[in-house]
């Protein structure tokens, strides 16, 4: 900060509290965020987070953070770092919002939108993404990997039925669109029980539109699932592909940080419940 942002050097910072993996967030004064990867796979990051968010800004039903100024590595921290407007609200975990059926609703809007807008010169789903959107066959691999894992953990015989009749619904053949990447509760802000911003897009690309309907399983049940299906309105097998996204999310994280965070381990395993016990084809 005193070397490359001196004008706020002498703004407070407070750390905030978070279960997310990649990037450390510090509030800087009233009116700002600082966010610092903190693993070398996010360094990317904010980078992207700063060259399109600009772009997708005015085009979404939801508030979205504004890039104000990109911070450089030099010899006290290694990686790009960026700080952006602060947005008011608190993390919008289900049990904050007061009405999940209207939640779900303004977020299959917000996913509808993204997906509406122009992807020229976008990025395509690819490592810089952990894969976002990428065709779910390109994920078996590591699937398989992660069941292993899990052995005498979770019901290994259920997850893999699952994670096989997601492998083998048809692909998406359509135009690559794009995606936030990780809708997870913890990247929703809500106000007053209602929906109000998406933050953290560094996992952002363009790809199948399954990646970004993990919140059905994520966040929803019941009436509310419904409604979140209704409002993206995308067929049935991108519906599958989507649970599919849902089980390889939780796969994936699970054995990694089995026992150092348990926030994330809760929430991966109410997850994989859900998809687990999803009998229901909603056409």
């Amino acid at each position: 900060m005193a070397g490359q942002f001196p004008a706020w050097v002498q703004l407070p910072r407070a750390r905030i509290a978070s279960a997310g993996t990649d990037n450390e967030i510090f509030r800087l004064g009233d009116d700002m965020a600082m966010r610092l990867p903190k693993v070398e796979w996010a360094e990317h990051q904010p980078e992207r987070e700063f060259r399109w968010l600009p772009r997708l800004a005015g085009q979404l039903p939801l508030a979205i953070p504004k890039p104000i100024a990109l911070g450089k590595p030099d010899r006290e921290y290694p990686w790009p770092w960026s700080i952006c407007e602060w947005l008011t609200g608190e993390t919008a975990i289900p049990r904050r919002l007061s009405d999940r059926s209207q939640a779900a609703a303004t977020l299959a809007g917000f996913v509808t939108a993204m997906r509406r807008i122009d992807t020229t010169d976008a990025p395509q789903g690819g490592p810089h993404n952990h894969y976002r959107g990428v065709p779910l066959a390109d994920l078996d691999g590591r699937v398989r990997r992660r069941l292993q894992e899990l052995d005498g953990r979770i019901d290994i015989e259920a997850a893999t039925a699952a994670w096989n009749t997601a492998l083998a619904t048809p692909p998406w053949t359509s135009g690559a669109v794009w995606l936030h990447g990780d809708l997870h509760p913890q990247n929703l802000l809500a106000v007053e029980g209602r929906l109000s911003a998406v933050i953290d897009f560094g996992l952002m690309g363009t790809g199948d539109p399954a990646a970004d309907l993990t919140p059905a399983w994520s966040m929803f049940q019941g009436e509310a699932r419904r409604v979140f299906h209704a409002g993206v309105g995308v067929d049935e097998d991108t519906w599958s592909r989507g649970k599919g996204w849902a089980l390889y999310g939780s796969l994936v994280v699970l054995p990694f940080y089995w026992e150092t965070n348990p926030t994330l381990i809760r929430h991966c395993l109410g997850t994989l419940s859900e998809v687990l016990n999803d009998e229901d084809r909603v056409s």
